[in-house]
């Protein structure tokens, strides 16, 4: 990830480097449309886990299972976006071999579920 520095020739000491992460990588996941959780929460996961664990396991114990639209999703229909680019995860295969490096994005979008009471509440979302 490119670093924009206020002042020419800058060489601060980058704190979230990957190796400081005891073998796990920084993955920040967002759920559109779904701002009651106001940014992409932020997990370090160990880059060999499978993308199924990740909704099975891990996004279960986030702030997001708080959200009320959390027991109506059906993850069969849900929709990934990888940096901004549709993404099709495999549950199967690792995060790693899913293409997932240190601070990836992931967003999802659920269909049919807008938002406490349908409010839409997600950035670029029509009205």
């Amino acid at each position: 990830m490119a670093v924009q520095a206020l002042k020419p020739g800058y060489t601060g000491e980058v704190k979230d480097r990957e190796e400081l992460f005891h073998g796990n990588r920084l993955l920040y996941i967002g759920w559109d449309q779904h701002n009651m959780i106001a940014a992409p929460i932020a997990v370090p996961l160990p880059p060999a886990m499978p993308f199924g664990d990740l909704i099975d396991k891990v996004l279960p114990t986030t702030a997001y299972a708080a959200h009320p639209d959390w027991p109506k999703i059906v993850w069969s229909k849900v929709q990934w976006l990888h940096s901004n680019e549709p993404f099709k995860p495999d549950p199967k295969k690792s995060l790693a071999d899913n293409g997932l490096v240190h601070k990836s994005l992931i967003r999802f979008k659920t269909p049919g579920l807008t938002g406490i009471a349908g409010s839409r509440n997600a950035h670029g979302s029509p009205r």
